[in-house]
């Protein structure tokens, strides 16, 4: 156990935070849901929501969209398979005033198929919940390297 400990092994998931975070204004749109994540990610990992102030680095999120590119067809012409492209565009102020631009991009596989448009339709939905999450969990990534340089 202290071997360890001692060579700084943490489970995935659990990392510190940057001290220059502890305390943060995020700004986003009311009520969306990838703010909601945000926040609740944020909480979690003892993170202060303060609002925008000079000194705290602020977070201000985008309109995040989803895109999606056709990977292949079915020999009817229908679609077989599609990408999904979840964006999610933020702007990072850091506490010494420097702005950083980064869109946060999620890539997810999703086979379509008509006869089942209503199963489909719920399975769409929660990978667009799962890619939400992940990218509020990527948001933190980014923050503590931008924060720790």
């Amino acid at each position: 156990m202290f071997l360890l400990v001692g060579c700084g092994f943490q489970l995935r998931g659990d990392y510190q935070v940057s001290a220059q975070i502890e305390q943060l204004a995020l700004e986003g749109q009311r009520g969306s849901e990838i703010l909601l994540r945000i926040e609740e990610n944020f909480v979690q990992r003892g993170i202060t929501l303060v609002e925008p102030a000079p000194g705290v680095t602020h977070v201000e999120l985008g309109s995040d969209r989803l895109d999606r590119r056709i990977l292949s067809m079915l020999s009817s012409g229908q679609v077989a398979e599609y990408e999904l492209i979840y964006v999610l565009p933020v702007t990072i102020t850091t506490q010494s005033g420097d702005t950083h631009q980064h869109e946060i991009q999620i890539l997810r596989d999703y086979q379509d198929d008509p006869d089942f448009a209503l199963a489909k339709h719920r399975e769409l939905e929660l990978l667009v919940s799962e890619m939400r999450s992940d990218a509020a969990r990527r948001l933190l990534l980014l923050l503590n390297r931008i924060t720790w340089e």
